[in-house]
């Protein structure tokens, strides 16, 4: 027999974390791996765009692996398994993500204004992964200022994270040869 997708027993808006409890839809828990989810949806997307880019591509395969990580670890009901160590997540993951930062960098001009996300649809497409970033990060400090535990290197891994998605959208852009957009802000002359 198949297996089917639908439970139904979320149907009345509650669904169980890892451990049984019952938690509205609208938990924050819920919504901090629901984001999680997103982005790295998001970074899937951003990668079936980078078609001649094997060693990014293989990167942001690694980067999805440890967003499930991360993704399982919000799930867990920590009252049920209290300060639930992270399996794969480690020091060495943030390590890498600084690496790829720096060898991005080392190709890119330096920054003498803001950017605006554009030009292409993978560069868009990075900051869209950025910002869903950074709400995951801040889901995931609201959790933990609300006293739920949420594993320290969640979040330093997610701070990261947006950090090497923003350098990785300038560097598609320098890989596709599409100039960068200046943020000019407008100045009111006539107030």
């Amino acid at each position: 027999m198949a297996f089917k997708i639908y439970t139904k027993t979320g149907d009345a808006g509650k669904t169980s974390l890892i451990g049984g409890t019952k938690v509205p839809k609208s938990n924050i828990r819920i919504e901090s791996y629901g984001t999680v989810d997103e982005l790295n949806s998001y970074i899937g997307l951003v990668s079936d765009y980078l078609t001649n880019d094997a060693l990014t591509v293989n990167v942001l395969r690694e980067i999805q692996d440890r967003l499930f990580t991360i993704g399982s670890s919000l799930a867990c009901d920590p009252e049920k398994e209290p300060l639930m160590k992270i399996p794969d997540l480690k020091e060495s993951d943030i390590q890498l993500l600084e690496a790829q930062i720096d060898t991005m960098n080392e190709v890119l001009p330096p920054m003498k204004s803001f950017i605006l996300p554009g030009g292409h649809v993978a560069i868009s497409t990075a900051h869209v992964a950025r910002c869903v970033c950074r709400r995951a990060e801040r889901l995931c400090v609201q959790l933990q200022q609300s006293d739920a535990f949420v594993e320290p290197l969640v979040i330093k891994y997610l701070n990261r994270l947006s950090d090497y998605l923003f350098v990785l959208a300038r560097y598609i852009g320098h890989q596709f040869q599409v100039p960068e957009i200046p943020w000019k802000p407008r100045v009111n002359a006539a107030q």
